[in-house]
């Protein structure tokens, strides 16, 4: 079976203080920090999907100075690191729908997300660039050929898309990204209108998954951006995952499993929880989060 390494999507989140972190330690500004919160995941986790970078570009010295804190406490650590949405979606996606010809990415966008990303392969750390598309980007025509270009353009990094719409689950979408050596994101979503349910596809080297949670009632009708995320996988919705999870380590050479169900922690536990299922043994948590999510006690050391 493939490596398989596990772990959140992101870690910048004020609602983990006191759950996965010691209290203060997300808040702190770096410069006062005693321990960065990239520590303090490095010792439970192989794995974290950088969320930033789709919001706004990677600053070299800030990659590196991440690469250096994973680097003192897990030399098996990996980042996979989201590309930014400039490559991805429309810029008003609210209300026009993503497509190749609503995709307008500026002139220094390439080279300014690639200086971050840079820094991170050239340390070993990257282990995947994530281009996650919107569910309104369908299968067309002209949509797969700027994946199809988009590829082309970080044809040196190991390349993963996003789709989240249902068109897109066909063979021919299947071979078009093999013959590209992309891989599909396999993902877990609220099913609600044409969604993409879950998938084991394997298009290249990698194999990747993404769990977003079933929030029905907040997927597109929430107040806040982190309510959709609220939700927490119970161990029998895992255990069908760790399934197809070992499904797609038996076709690819490495696989990453980001969950992204971030609110109040419940990624981090999550993932855990998975961590333990994949390796058949119990693992490390931290105890305010096993205190505040009780099925993990079920997994824990």
């Amino acid at each position: 079976m493939a490596e398989v390494l596990i772990g959140p999507a992101g870690w910048a989140y004020k609602d983990w203080e006191g759950i996965v972190y010691p209290r203060g330690l997300a808040a702190v500004r770096p410069a006062k920090r005693r321990e960065h919160p990239l520590d303090f995941l490095a010792h439970y986790f192989d794995l974290v999907e950088i969320n930033t970078s789709f919001y706004g570009h990677m600053k070299p010295e800030v990659a590196r100075g991440w690469v250096q804190l994973v680097s003192a406490v897990n030399p098996r650590f990996r980042f996979t690191a989201k590309l930014n949405r400039a490559f991805t979606h429309s810029p008003v996606a609210v209300v026009e729908p993503t497509s190749a010809l609503t995709i307008r990415p500026g002139s220094d966008d390439e080279p300014l997300a690639k200086a971050g990303l840079d820094v991170l392969a050239g340390e070993g750390r990257l282990g995947a660039v994530l281009a996650q598309f919107p569910i309104s980007f369908r299968c067309t025509t002209a949509n797969r050929q700027y994946v199809a270009e988009l590829a082309s353009r970080f044809s040196e990094y190991p390349l993963v898309v996003e789709l989240r719409h249902a068109s897109w689950n066909n063979r021919e979408t299947l071979a078009e990204l093999a013959a590209l050596g992309i891989a599909l994101c396999n993902i877990d979503q609220p099913l609600i209108g044409n969604a993409l349910g879950p998938e084991t596809h394997v298009t290249s080297r990698i194999g990747y998954v993404r769990l977003h949670g079933r929030n029905y009632a907040q997927w597109f009708a929430h107040e806040h951006a982190h309510d959709r995320y609220n939700y927490l996988y119970t161990p029998a919705e895992l255990r069908k995952w760790a399934a197809r999870i070992r499904e797609v380590a038996g076709n690819a050479d490495r696989v990453f499993v980001v969950a992204n169900n971030h609110f109040q922690g419940k990624a981090a536990a999550n993932a855990l929880e998975l961590k333990s299922m994949i390796a058949g043994e119990r693992v490390s948590a931290p105890e305010s989060l096993v205190e505040r999510y009780q099925d993990l006690r079920e997994f824990v050391a």
